[in-house]
């Protein structure tokens, strides 16, 4: 079974800083293209950033500039550092991977934004 673990989120300051992390097997880092989305209460899910498994990058123009998506190859795992924090960022962040028709989600972990 495939396994997303997710960790990192809290409440943070308006201007803070989070890093998420998702961790998972080899085989799915290596092969799949990750990345992380969110889903605010009464929105819909939406892209935040993707990493291809070659290293390309994209990310949602909301955050671009703000966020970092990287992959640590020695602990299989992807991170999405979020700098300069606003509270329209709060939402559940779920970190994804997909390949072909294939695609896999984690549990959500969530970010909140306030003073």
């Amino acid at each position: 079974q495939v396994q997303l673990v997710e960790s990192g989120g809290g409440l943070v300051q308006p201007g803070g800083s989070l890093r998420l992390s998702c961790a998972t097997s080899g085989s799915i880092f290596t092969r799949f293209a990750m990345g992380w989305y969110r889903q605010a209460p009464g929105k819909q899910r939406e892209m935040v950033a993707v990493i291809s498994n070659s290293g390309s990058i994209t990310y949602a123009d909301s955050v671009t500039g703000r966020f970092t998506i990287s992959r640590d190859y020695a602990k299989i795992t992807v991170y999405l550092q979020m700098s300069s924090l606003k509270p329209e960022d709060t939402a559940v962040y779920y970190c994804h991977a997909a390949r072909g028709n294939l695609d896999y989600w984690g549990q959500g972990t969530q970010v909140t934004v306030s003073s």
